[in-house]
């Protein structure tokens, strides 16, 4: 029986750089549709368990889905995930080869785990996550600039305020071609999420967890961050924290489960209960995001629009 193939491959903006099972050297291609196409021809016949790659800030995304539409199995990961590896394994340097290589091993080992890949964004998920995180940037900007002109100089606040209203001038532009992208590729389920949420949160879970109805509530909340990690060793037990998943989609549950407290009549009384109980305020507004999360996977499951009735059950 033949041993198992694992490919590792650490992307550039310009080259990758490419580990196989049975090869001691690595090998280099360029970052672009020609070495796509040639990368995807040498690994066929290999047919790998696993193709892992970390995330580079959207470099990967064209290899990542071009690998996958030749058929391979192909999982993009946190780069934390990596390093955190490649450092228990002794390779405290980082260089293109050796980052090639950490992968490579750490798929062997994922695969051994029944690690699953992510799917894929396609073209219209990832517009609309471009799209939205345009949105958070132009927020940021116009919140930057408000702070400013508090503390502005009489002479300088004409200025601040012509830049900020040409960014909410770009915010309602932005938020009109997202309302059109949600209807013209997501309506059905874009209409079912904000039965319960706005549409900026709709909206970024579309573009960010389209995972969403298809895992349990176990599984989502894990991959999200919203999962109590223990902290425990020996008799000593800690205190359960969440920790890593998705930051922006936990950043919009945040605020929706903020809003929830206040206006919706479940996460009202859940919240209520459990300040009665002694929960601080914090840990009882993480526990509602978790619970509208877990609302939330179950309405893009069963394809019902948000019911208080159902809604309390969950």
């Amino acid at each position: 029986m033949s041993e198992p193939v694992y490919v590792g491959i650490d992307v550039a903006k310009r080259t990758f750089e490419v580990a196989t099972t049975g090869q001691a050297q690595t090998f280099s291609l360029g970052n672009d549709e020609a070495g796509h196409a040639q990368l995807c021809q040498l690994l066929a016949p290999l047919a790998p368990r696993l193709v892992l790659l970390e995330a580079t800030g959207g470099y990967e995304q064209d290899l990542a889905l071009a690998l996958s539409a030749a058929g391979l199995r192909v999982s993009v990961i946190n780069p934390r995930q990596a390093r955190d590896f490649a450092r228990c394994m002794g390779k405290l340097a980082k260089t293109d080869r050796i980052d090639a290589q950490a992968l490579r091993g750490f798929a062997a080992l994922l695969d051994a785990q029944g690690h699953e890949p992510r799917m894929l964004a396609d073209e219209q998920q990832r517009a609309l996550t471009a799209l939205v995180v345009r949105r958070r940037q132009l927020v940021a900007m116009l919140v930057a600039e408000r702070q400013r002109l508090a503390l502005a100089h009489p002479k300088a606040k004409p200025s601040i305020l012509r830049i900020m209203a040409t960014i909410a001038e770009q915010l309602n532009d932005l938020d009109g071609q997202l309302k059109e992208h949600v209807l013209a590729h997501h309506a059905d389920l874009a209409a079912l999420l904000t039965s319960g949420v706005g549409p900026t949160t709709a909206s970024t879970l579309l573009a960010q967890l389209p995972e969403l109805g298809q895992l349990n509530r176990k599984q989502i909340t894990s991959l999200v961050g919203l999962a109590p990690i223990d902290r425990d060793s020996g008799t000593l037990r800690g205190q359960r924290h969440i920790f890593g998943g998705r930051a922006d989609v936990r950043r919009v549950l945040f605020v929706a489960a903020l809003v929830g407290t206040r206006f919706n009549r479940v996460l009202k009384a859940f919240y209520a209960r459990l300040l009665a109980a002694g929960k601080p305020k914090k840990v009882a507004l993480v526990a509602c995001m978790h619970k509208l999360l877990v609302i939330l996977n179950a309405i893009a499951r069963t394809k019902s629009p948000w019911r208080n009735e159902l809604a309390q059950a969950v």
